[in-house]
C-alpha cells in the first residue's frame, strides 16, 4: 500500500526541502545584488515565493498528518490540490528563470568576465533544481490521484482520508444480512380465539340465494369468551 511512512516517500520529500533551499539561498544572493540598485529580477521574487511555501508548507503537512488523525490537511483531495499548485509554481519558475537566462546571456555562458558567468551558472543551477522540484510533485500527484480513483472505483472511501489511512487496492465488503425463511416463522397466534363454525342445516335453502345452504361457502367468525368454544350438536 501507499503509505506516507514509505523510505521511498520520505527522500523524495527531503529531496523536495533540499532542492528549494538551495533555490532560496541562490535567489536570496541574486536579491542581494540587486537591492542597492531598487530592482529586482521576477525570477528571484517568484523563485524565492515558491521556494518559502514548499519549505514551509510541507512539514507542516507531515507533522499534523503524524501527531493528528482527520485533519484536512491530511485528506487526499487537499493534498492533490496543494501539492498540484506547488507544481505548477516550480514550474512557472523554471520558465520565469528560463526566460531571464535566454533574454541576459543568449550564447550562454561563455562571457569574457568571469563574474556574468558565475551569474549565468548560478541562473541555470536554479533553473535545474526548479524543474527537479515540478517534476517531484507533478509525479507524487499524478500517482496518488491514480491510486485514488483505483480505490474510489473499488467502493473505497479515499478522498477524505490520508494517505497511510487509505485502502487502495482492497475491495470494500459489504455486510451480509441474514434472511430468514417464511416456514421458520416461530410466532404463535394470540391466546383467547377460537375459530366457530356456524352449524350446517342439510335440505334447507337459503330466503335470498335459492341455493341450498349447505353449498353455500361455509363462514367462520371469531367469537371471543375467554374460554374455548364447542360446537353445538
Amino acid at each position: 500500500m501507499f503509505v506516507r511512512s514509505s523510505p521511498f516517500e520520505c527522500d523524495r520529500i527531503a529531496l523536495t526541502i533540499a532542492f528549494s533551499l538551495i533555490g532560496l539561498g541562490l535567489n536570496a544572493y541574486f536579491l542581494s545584488l540587486t537591492a542597492p540598485y531598487d530592482f529586482y529580477y521576477i525570477f528571484t521574487a517568484l523563485d524565492t515565493a515558491t521556494a518559502a511555501l514548499t519549505i514551509v508548507t510541507i512539514p507542516i503537512m507531515l507533522i499534523v498528518d503524524f501527531t493528528r488523525r482527520g485533519a484536512f490537511t491530511s485528506m487526499i483531495v487537499f493534498e492533490l490540490s496543494w501539492l498540484f499548485i506547488l507544481a505548477i509554481l516550480w514550474v512557472a519558475t523554471a520558465g520565469e528563470t528560463v526566460a531571464a537566462s535566454n533574454y541576459y546571456y543568449p550564447r550562454g555562458c561563455v562571457d569574457s568576465d568571469p563574474t556574468f558567468n558565475t551569474y549565468c551558472i548560478e541562473m541555470q543551477v536554479m533553473e535545474a533544481f526548479a524543474f527537479l522540484n515540478f517534476f517531484i510533485f507533478l509525479g507524487y500527484t499524478c500517482v496518488l490521484l491514480v491510486f485514488s480513483i483505483i480505490g474510489s472505483s473499488h467502493g473505497n472511501s479515499v478522498w477524505t482520508r490520508s494517505v497511510k489511512e487509505a485502502t487502495f487496492f482492497a475491495q470494500k465488503s459489504w455486510p451480509v444480512q441474514q434472511q430468514v425463511p417464511l416456514d421458520q416463522y416461530s410466532g404463535t397466534p394470540p391466546t383467547g380465539y377460537t375459530a366457530v363454525s356456524q352449524p350446517q342445516q342439510l335440505g334447507t335453502y337459503g330466503t335470498q340465494s335459492g341455493t341450498p345452504a349447505h353449498m353455500q361457502p361455509q363462514q367462520f367468525q371469531p367469537v371471543y369468551s375467554g374460554q374455548p368454544q364447542g360446537i353445538p350438536v
